[in-house]
């Protein structure tokens, strides 16, 4: 199908029309209302959570929220210099929908899709959701509050069962998503590519005893805020520091309900650490440019053989493998740091 450059807004809204369509249809199916959302301090995670009250936990669909975002568009253009004709990237806004689903698998999830061209799906899910059903289907007991294990009764074993969350389980899920709530790839006659927007990474320390975990965290997030400096929060990201990496290295002790944060950032990625109901210190290593990291991997050239060297980690979501044990080293690195001194000892002696 040809399509003219200047045509290209006649061809994408009826597409736009298919999946507003397709949004209430699925919906309406469900049971649920399309609910609009046009204040940004309203917080989408707790508007579903108070519907998940109401509904409870069983799979299927939880609603479906739509509100106006910025989005990924196309401008038709003709440059009058060199006379040629094109669509030109340009920043837009428009309606999207979060559908919140409960997976079998994976637990909530949501996928959020633009109602305009070229429809870039983002896809979020959470994997400690995802080792509550393994755990379950194992048949070994455990506690949790919000998204951290209080308790577990085999911690060996979930370990091992959380290192075999697969990329091609994940694909298929995806893909089935895909397919459910943006009915327009027939018109692309492509299939989607899943690459990884941000992934978090995170090592959970869990205390039988609240008071101990208290004292320890304090005097962790005192000796974190005052001697952790840039060349030590490289070191924690498994880099070398430069002088315009230093330019974007930051510190910073936040107090929320939840709890206290100390969070090291450097640009795009960060290692912070947190208490969890006052029982579980979590660190955690969070990225949103997932080439920032090296590894030893198949490198493809233009021309001659194929070589393996240390390269940047791609992007596709067959990487989370690798960024794994990439990530968890970030962590490993942060809470065997010397510059915490001996209260690194007092973490592994008494965490459960």
């Amino acid at each position: 199908m040809t399509i003219r450059v200047f045509d290209y807004p006649r061809f994408a809204e009826p597409l736009r029309e298919r999946i507003r369509t397709n949004a209430e249809a699925l919906a309406a199916s469900a049971g649920v209302a399309i609910q609009y959302i046009a204040k940004a301090h309203v917080r989408k995670e707790a508007v579903v959570a108070e519907v998940i009250k109401a509904r409870g936990d069983h799979p299927g669909l939880v609603h479906v929220i739509s509100v106006m975002e910025a989005c990924s568009s196309y401008k038709a253009w003709h440059d009058k210099r060199t006379h040629e004709t094109f669509l030109r990237p340009t920043p837009g806004k428009c309606l999207h929908y979060y559908f919140y689903f409960i997976d079998a698998e994976l637990g909530l999830i949501y996928l959020r899709v633009p109602t305009w061209c070229p429809f870039r799906l983002q896809f979020y899910c959470n994997g400690h959701s995802w080792l509550a059903r393994q755990l379950m289907a194992a048949g070994i007991d455990y506690a949790m509050a919000d998204n951290a294990f209080l308790r577990i009764g085999d911690w060996a074993q979930a370990q091992q069962l959380a290192n075999h969350l697969s990329p091609d389980v994940l694909h298929r899920i995806l893909d089935r998503y895909a397919e459910q709530c943006c009915p327009v790839l027939d018109v692309f006659a492509q299939t989607d590519h899943w690459s990884l927007m941000q992934v978090e990474c995170s090592t959970d320390l869990a205390f039988h005893s609240a008071a101990i975990m208290q004292h320890l965290y304090e005097s962790l997030s005192r000796e974190a805020i005052v001697s952790v400096k840039a060349p030590q929060v490289m070191h924690f990201l498994g880099k070398k520091l430069t002088a315009q990496l230093a330019q974007e290295v930051e510190s910073r002790l936040s107090t929320h309900i939840e709890g206290t944060c100390i969070k090291h950032r450097q640009g795009h990625h960060s290692v912070k650490m947190y208490d969890k109901f006052g029982r579980v210190l979590r660190i955690e290593t969070t990225t949103n440019d997932v080439s920032f990291f090296k590894h030893h991997r198949r490198v493809e050239h233009r021309d001659g053989p194929a070589t393996r060297e240390q390269a940047a980690v791609r992007k596709p979501i067959y990487s989370l493998i690798d960024l794994r044990e990439i990530l968890t080293g970030c962590n490993r690195r942060y809470y065997c740091a010397k510059d915490l001194g001996d209260t690194k000892l007092i973490v592994e002696n008494d965490a459960n």
